[in-house]
């Protein structure tokens, strides 16, 4: 956050605009437009863990974390882990979550300095 927040004071200065504070970022975060992904293009393990969706289909990021980290294996968590940070971020705060899979994601994002 402290990266994102100094990329965007540098832009919003260079372009002579006010810029967002830091809970103007907190705020707006959770509802941005993350990545998609196409189901087809995924892992097989991953895909196995998303066998009720279109296997032609797209599935939102923070979707696809919260799949892999309660149903997959360790490869499926692994993967999950690695997922970009907008993913991990909303997903932590998606409804669904099994208290030892909400655990692991919790772990992943203090592992990586997101939460």
């Amino acid at each position: 956050m402290v990266d994102l927040k100094r990329a965007l004071d540098e832009r919003c200065r260079r372009a002579g605009v006010r810029a967002p504070s830091r809970a103007a970022l907190y705020q707006v975060l959770p509802r941005l437009a993350g990545h998609v992904y196409e189901i087809r293009r995924q892992p097989a393990a991953v895909q196995a863990v998303l066998y009720n969706l279109d296997p032609h289909g797209m599935v939102p990021g923070p979707q696809l974390a919260l799949y892999c980290f309660n149903y997959g294996t360790l490869a499926v968590v692994s993967f999950a882990a690695g997922l970009p940070w907008l993913d991990l971020y909303q997903a932590a705060r998606l409804r669904g979550w099994r208290p030892r899979s909400r655990g692991l994601l919790d772990a992943v994002l203090r592992a990586r300095g997101i939460a």
